[in-house]
């Protein structure tokens, strides 16, 4: 089965075809990183703009890369939700039009759930089942993933996700958008222990994240300290390791928790190199492993639909002729 995926939730419009068996034949991403930059953060009538100019010319471009021709399509997928609901819909309707125009099924795929199943384009994927850490812009979550389409919340952020409070701590380091690599990449000039910051509830039981306390903890250490480039990056490390160790601590929590020794990390943030590598020794302190997508799979993309979409198409799922798209969507329900 080959399958076209499309992505337009956010900022990024993404296409990749995924053949079973194979594995991935094609993939091409367009970033609006330098559309937005001027306004500090996404604009959503750019963004759906944006995507309606891009698709065409990247699938011709990836259809071609993969020597593959529209006929020989067996299925599109496209994200339908969580992100933007005007950026999610071009997606959707040209997703959904392009396989009835072909007599392909199509099936709507969940962004999130995409994330945790990208290691899948990897060499070695993990086998089932694992506990995932999906952490980006807009998400923090843990998921115990039993098996394909088997997903259980174990908890989430009740306020800011991690990728938004670097976003906007980054912002207030005068460091741009978006902010959260240039952050990390300012903190390894920092030197560790100048500053203290909170790893918001992680002295209590639970499983859940809250990442607005410790960003407006280092919002007002920024305002009250000189702006000198030194001091810049101590409160950048001071914020990268306080939000590695929480994601850290967690994570160990939930792997105990649900006595698994599998962890996946999936989505933007999951590509820091701090994060990757402290992952890496405390869960295999305690005897696990960590999966991860290579770095240009942790961010949004096309091959992560394409292989989800996959799989939903093997089991036999397509949609309707008639399409939507849920800006806001949990994982495991629809």
């Amino acid at each position: 089965m080959k399958v076209l995926g499309i992505e337009t939730s956010c900022d990024e419009t993404g296409v990749a075809v995924y053949e079973a068996g194979r594995g991935l034949l094609a993939h091409a991403l367009h970033s609006q990183v330098a559309l937005h930059r001027e306004f500090g953060g996404v604009v959503p009538e750019l963004a759906s703009r944006d995507h309606v100019r891009r698709l065409v010319p990247l699938i011709r471009q990836v259809l071609a890369e993969a020597d593959t021709t529209m006929s020989d399509l067996d299925g599109v997928a496209y994200t339908a939700g969580p992100g933007l609901i005007g950026a999610l819909l071009v997606g959707a309707a040209f997703g959904r039009s392009l396989a009835y125009s072909l007599g392909v099924p199509a099936i709507a795929v969940h962004h999130m759930e995409a994330h945790l199943l990208a290691p899948l384009l990897e060499g070695t994927p993990p086998p089932f089942p694992f506990v995932a850490l999906l952490v980006s812009g807009g998400h923090t979550q843990l998921v115990e993933v039993s098996g394909y389409g088997r997903y259980r919340l174990l908890g989430e952020t009740v306020d800011d996700a991690a990728g938004e409070a670097f976003d906007k701590t980054a912002n207030q380091l005068g460091l741009g958008y978006p902010g959260g690599a240039a952050l990390s990449a300012l903190a390894e000039r920092g030197r560790p222990g100048r500053f203290a910051f909170p790893r918001p509830m992680t002295d209590r039981p639970g499983l859940e994240f809250s990442f607005s306390g410790l960003k407006t903890a280092a919002v007002n250490t920024i305002r009250e300290q000189p702006a000198d480039e030194q001091t810049r990056a101590d409160i950048a490390r001071a914020f990268l390791d306080a939000v590695v160790d929480t994601l850290v601590i967690k994570c160990r929590r939930a792997l105990e928790e649900t006595g698994h020794a599998r962890l996946v990390a999936g989505g933007g943030v999951s590509a820091n190199t701090t994060l990757r590598a402290r992952l890496k020794e405390a869960v295999a302190a305690d005897g696990g492993q960590v999966y991860y997508p290579r770095p240009e799979f942790c961010t949004d993309n096309g091959a992560m639909i394409a292989v989800a979409g996959c799989l939903h198409l093997q089991a036999g799922r397509n949609e309707a002729l008639a399409f939507g798209a849920w800006p806001r969507w949990e994982l495991g329900q629809r």
